[in-house]
Formats: C-alpha cells, structure tokens, sequence
C-alpha cells in the first residue's frame, strides 16, 4: 500500500471524517473518526500533508496535528465549497478539502497562537456583554414608554428613569412594573462593571504587547482596535500588500467589472466586522479631532473632506489607516507623522496631548454604547 501523502479532514464537534490519498491521487483511507480516535489515528501516520476547513476548534487541531510533525494548512470555507462534487455530505466535504489543499493558488489561513485566541475571546466577550448593556437599556425605556415616563437620549436619561423607578411616590409606574424596571436595573450595573473589568484587561494586554503599543500610535488607533489587530491577525505577511489586507477587513470598493470597463461600488463589507467597525470609528474620531482643532497639517484629509461627505471620508481614511497598520504590523516599524504635522507641532490622535479617552471609547464602534 502506498503511503498516505495529503489528508482532507472534516472535523466537527463529535465526528469527523477523513480522506486521505498517495502522491499519484489514488484513494488510500476513506473513514470516519470519533474525537476519542483523532489523535490516535494521526499518531500512526508519516508526516503528511493535512488541509482543514478555517472554522470553530480548527486552528485547536491544527496545533494538535502539528505538534505530531504534520504540515496544516486552514482555508477558508467559501474557498474549499467548489471543489465538492454534487452531494453535501462529511465524505464529500472531506475529499473536497484533499482535493482544494493541493492547489497551488489556494489562500490559508495562518494558525492562531493560544495567546491570540485568548484576545479574540475577551474581545468578544466584551462585545456580547456590551450588546447585552444595550438590550437592558432598550428595555427600560420601552417599558417606562408604556406609562409616559420618559428621558433624553443618553447616560443620564437612563440614570433619571432609574431614579423614577427608585422613588417609591411616583405613581405613575405601578409596582409590579418597578420592581421589574428595578431588576433590570440591577443586571445594567453588574453590565457594566464586568465592562470595565474587560476593559482593564484589554489595557494589561496592551500595555504588555510590543505590537499593540506599536500601533497606538497611529492616530485613530487605540489599544482597543490595536489589540484587537494583534488577536486577529496570526501573520501580517500573509497580505501581499496593504491592499490585501484593506480587502480583508472589507475597506475596498467591491467591483462588479466586464468588458474592459471598471465599475466599483461601496466597499465590500466582506470579512472582519468588528474590525471594519473599529477601523470607522476610529477614522470618524480623527475627523471629529480635525473639524475642531483644523485639518491644515493633513492636507491630504482636508481636500478629502472638501470633496466627499464625512462618512464617506472617514471610510477612505479607515482603509489609509488599515494599511498603516499593515505596514507597521509586516515590517516591524514604528509610526512616521506627516512632516506637515511635525512642522507646525500639532497634537495628533493618539500621541501626548490628545484626549486618551477618544482612543479606547471613540473606537469602540456600537453606537448603542455612545448613546447611553
């Protein structure tokens, strides 16, 4: 029996399904796998190439498989789905997965470090708690709508309908509803103090981080969207250029192109969306800065905002400021200001002088939490 060279592996969360064929492509193993067996049967094999779909637990057995000698390589779902043939099943899944690793022009999916793993899970845990801050504040207000109590938009609003809830003489809201509006109220402060525990956990990592501190300095970026950058992004040189990683996070205009005529639309919106997210606002407090304080020492921005709309401009500096970071983040350099800003000696984002709060709210991109 020759020896198995390429493997598809499937995997899932209790069965998994494995392909594997020789150097020539024949079909030497065709089974199916309990997690109890996984490691096992890899044990037994020579090094081998091995391909995985990029979803939940892959970058876990992709460490599992190379910690055993094998070559990994993770690609993306959409990019492994023309290769099945008819049927969608574990065993077409799998054969479609040896058959996509091969290729020569197949893009993967660099393998997370526990470490990067562990930033992504804390980033999405504090926007979880954060989606969750704006469900309760929703509640609380459509409830009190119920009986005419109402307040302004915003942290203080919320606050004033609270303290109605708390006033046992108001009789507008009866008891059985207060006490409800109390509960609520309560979940909201325990919310939001477990949002700024993360928040200091976020700072600590970033603080410890050579990368993150790195790109804190470019203006619009704070240790929120840095660290968030280092959690996701195992291997900047994967990007070709600045471009790449641009269209990655979904920055670029998507083109719909025939016939030797270019047409480009809005951006693309494919990828990342919470670091499409930051990127904006992040951009969207630059701007804010500049409208205030002046745009004179970045030319290339006030012509921009003479010409387009602010959203519109702060989408075209969000993919500028990606590509900073993919710079800085590929080639290990430190954040150059614009000699027009060094001229005049101008207080910029995220240098001395400039609000440090902007940094770690203004970028943080619900806007549910700017509004309370």
């Amino acid at each position: 029996m020759q020896a198995i060279t390429t493997i598809g592996f499937d995997i899932a969360k209790s069965v998994f399904q494995v392909h594997g064929v020789d150097a020539a492509g024949q079909v030497i193993v065709r089974r199916q796998l309990k997690r109890r067996q996984v490691i096992a049967f890899f044990q037994k094999l020579p090094p081998c190439l091995v391909g995985i779909e990029a979803c939940a637990s892959s970058h876990y057995w992709s460490r599992e498989l190379q910690a055993l000698g094998h070559r990994v390589r993770l690609m993306p779902a959409a990019y492994v789905k023309p290769y099945v043939k008819r049927q969608k099943n574990d065993m077409a899944d799998a054969e479609a997965i040896c058959e996509a690793v091969t290729r020569a022009n197949m893009r993967f999916v660099p393998t997370k470090t526990p470490e990067q793993q562990s930033g992504l899970v804390l980033h999405r845990t504090r926007h979880l708690f954060i989606r969750q801050q704006t469900s309760v504040i929703n509640a609380i207000r459509a409830h009190l709508a119920e009986f005419g109590v109402i307040a302004p938009v915003g942290r203080k609003g919320v606050e004033e309908l609270l303290c109605v809830v708390a006033d046992p003489n108001d009789k507008r809201v009866p008891e059985v509803v207060r006490a409800c509006v109390a509960a609520l109220g309560s979940q909201l402060l325990r919310l939001k103090q477990q949002i700024l525990d993360f928040d200091r956990m976020i700072m600590a990592w970033h603080r410890s981080n050579q990368t993150s501190k790195r790109l804190n300095c470019i203006p619009g970026v704070g240790p929120l969207l840095a660290t968030a950058l280092v959690a996701s992004v195992a291997d900047p040189k994967t990007f070709r250029s600045g471009r790449n990683f641009s269209a990655w996070i979904g920055l670029v205009p998507k083109q719909h192109s025939s016939g030797g005529r270019d047409r480009l639309g809005s951006i693309s919106k494919q990828g990342d969306r919470y670091l499409r997210s930051l990127f904006v606002a992040g951009a969207l407090a630059v701007i804010r800065y500049a409208k205030i304080h002046g745009t004179k020492h970045r030319p290339w921005l006030t012509g921009l905002l003479a010409r387009r709309p602010t959203k519109v401009a702060a989408i075209a500096l969000a993919n500028k400021l990606a590509r900073m970071a993919w710079v800085m983040m590929a080639r290990n350099e430190r954040y150059k200001e614009p000699a027009a800003a060094l001229e005049r000696n101008v207080c910029v984002p995220g240098h001395h002088g400039y609000p440090r709060a902007l940094d770690l709210i203004r970028d943080s991109a619900p806007k549910a939490i700017r509004a309370t």
